[in-house]
């Protein structure tokens, strides 16, 4: 009995100290949350600090949408994550399956080069890639903001580790079926890695939703402009209004959290060898 208790106040402990760590993270996204629904009344700077509003209002949601073509930047944000995503799942995963599943010379060393580009900093190639974007005429274009991340070396590796978990019976099965390597690829290995693909799937979507570099760089007609350089604006548009620039900032990140919520759900392991027996 004794042990019994012993077990439940240690797992209590651990809930508590892993609660206090959750609420210490979120704390600064609710205060976000909380300053978008503040009225200009309302002092933001008090300490210690009022998360809840005590007036709440959606008039700072309305301002920043009024004023700013905020639905036109949402627009360009969900074109340009929705492409890189696609095309980084398609890219890598072509890229992956021959480095993991497939018998040539040199495949180490080549994964081992992929793999080396990830210390290398965005501002070395950021110079090269703007001129090689602008000599393609891809400025002020979608396509040009998708270049740097048509692929990455993570996406690579990534895809890779969960290539060489499936079972190389499913592979064979369907080789002496006649399905070419292209047809196992789309068949076989695609289906096998839905978790990770889901993963690299939430990752590349964040990283182009939230990039404000690179678009800042390509970009210079605000018809392509995407939330990330919106909410840097509002700033200068109304003179630092930190409850303006709170909303403008809950209406950039709010896709990203609800992406998230949706798709956690996949991101669990799958049984690949369920149907392979031995």
């Amino acid at each position: 009995m004794s042990q019994n208790n012993s077990s439940l106040r240690k797992k209590i402990g651990i809930y508590l100290v892993l609660s206090a760590i959750a609420l210490l993270m979120l704390f600064p996204l609710l205060w976000l949350i909380g300053t978008s629904f503040k009225s200009p009344a309302e002092d933001i700077f008090t300490f210690p600090p009022q998360i809840f509003p005590a007036q709440p209002t959606f008039e700072n949601f309305l301002t920043v949408w009024n004023t700013e073509p905020f639905g036109l930047y949402l627009y360009n944000s969900a074109i340009v994550a929705g492409a890189t995503v696609t095309l980084n799942l398609l890219f890598c995963s072509l890229a992956a399956y021959p480095l993991a599943r497939l018998d040539f010379k040199g495949r180490e060393f080549i994964f081992a080069l992929v793999l080396a580009t990830i210390m290398i900093p965005f501002q070395i190639v950021m110079i090269p890639l703007y001129i090689l974007a602008v000599n393609l005429g891809l400025r002020n274009s979608y396509l040009g903001i998708i270049l740097p991340n048509l692929a990455s070396a993570f996406g690579i590796f990534l895809l890779r580790q969960a290539l060489k978990g499936v079972p190389l019976e499913l592979e064979e099965a369907a080789r002496i079926d006649g399905c070419s390597e292209l047809g196992i690829w789309w068949n076989i290995m695609i289906p096998a890695i839905r978790p990770a693909l889901f993963t690299l799937a939430i990752f590349v979507f964040i990283g182009s939703w939230s990039d404000f570099l690179w678009p800042l760089i390509i970009l210079d007609d605000p018809d392509y402009y995407t939330l990330p350089i919106a909410v840097a604006n509002l700033a200068g548009s109304f003179s630092l209004d930190w409850r303006l620039v709170a909303a403008g900032s809950v209406i950039s990140i709010a896709p990203v959290l609800l992406l998230f919520l949706f798709l956690q759900r996949y991101i669990v392991p799958t049984d690949v060898g369920s149907g392979v027996k031995g």
